[in-house]
């Protein structure tokens, strides 16, 4: 693990996004990078299998980002060395025709995780204050009483919506839940080289969109929606983390890092003891199972 203090990520006090770095460990090589990461990601697999039997916390991972952020991929090598009984994966895309029947939050409930297990969340429940308040038609779809034009999705609603979101993150914590919100912070710059990437190389092509270009167009209200939600919801039992993310292993590492960190702070954690009657028959049921 690296001797940063990650704590420099999480969000405690209001925040411009411009004003934070998208860079990270510039200083160390790729491959010093991954193997501090390998390190840190079986701790982190050892600790959930000591979650699994422990029972008692969920944690929550919501991974937010513009396109091309890396989502996907730190997904895939942060939790590599987890049980698969005890970590989920969920993406959310454009709401289904069921989901729309449903209040928004709906959708992101019942992915939530149970107890002893991870969720992770690519696109959480804040695309219904990102995506929808850049396209406020979209709004129109969830088919809300008194929101009958684009004119009705007003300051109001958006106040009263992220209020909803806190409350949701609230109850989820007070019920066992450890929630983690990051943001993977990526410069335009580099987006740019990353769709470029997906055009040039014939393997990466399928993730390309021409809606993302378009997306591209509207990255500074992105930005500026993105700060106000990051701004209005870290909180102390529910933060986010700012995470550079122009370095994808070095996002990587930030991410799986914090998690070990804090994670380990939980010290009621621990595997549960056997009752006494059964701790005291070990030796006669290890007896029986030799004798056999």
């Amino acid at each position: 693990m690296s001797d940063m203090d990650y704590n420099t990520f999480k969000v405690t006090a209001p925040v411009k996004l411009s004003d934070k770095s998208t860079t990270l460990f510039q200083d160390q090589e790729e491959k010093e990078l991954e193997k501090k990461l390998k390190k840190v990601r079986k701790k982190l697999g050892k600790l959930q299998d000591t979650m699994y039997a422990h029972d008692k916390y969920a944690v929550l991972v919501c991974l937010q980002g513009m396109d091309t952020s890396g989502k996907d991929s730190l997904i895939r090598e942060v939790f590599k060395d987890f049980n698969a009984r005890g970590v989920e994966v969920q993406s959310f895309k454009v709401p289904t025709d069921l989901e729309l029947g449903h209040d928004y939050l709906w959708r992101h409930y019942i992915a939530l995780p149970q107890r002893g297990k991870f969720a992770v969340h690519n696109r959480t429940h804040y695309e219904n204050v990102l995506v929808t308040r850049v396209h406020p038609q979209y709004i129109l779809g969830e088919n809300l009483p008194g929101i009958n034009t684009v004119e009705d999705v007003n300051q109001a609603f958006w106040d009263k919506r992220f209020e909803q979101i806190k409350n949701f993150e609230k109850h989820l914590v007070e019920n066992g839940t450890l929630i983690y919100k990051f943001f993977l912070h990526l410069s335009k710059d580099e987006q740019k080289n990353r769709l470029l990437r997906r055009l040039e190389k014939k393997e990466k092509n399928w993730k390309f969109s021409a809606g993302d270009l378009k997306e591209r167009k509207l990255w500074d209200t992105y930005q500026t929606y993105y700060e106000d939600a990051i701004n209005r919801t870290s909180t102390d039992k529910a933060p986010w983390y700012v995470i550079p993310a122009d370095n994808k292993s070095a996002a990587r590492l930030a991410v799986a890092s914090i998690l070990l960190e804090t994670l380990s702070q939980y010290k009621d954690i621990q595997e549960p003891e056997l009752d006494d009657k059964t701790k005291a028959n070990l030796s006669a049921y290890k007896e029986q199972l030799e004798n056999e």
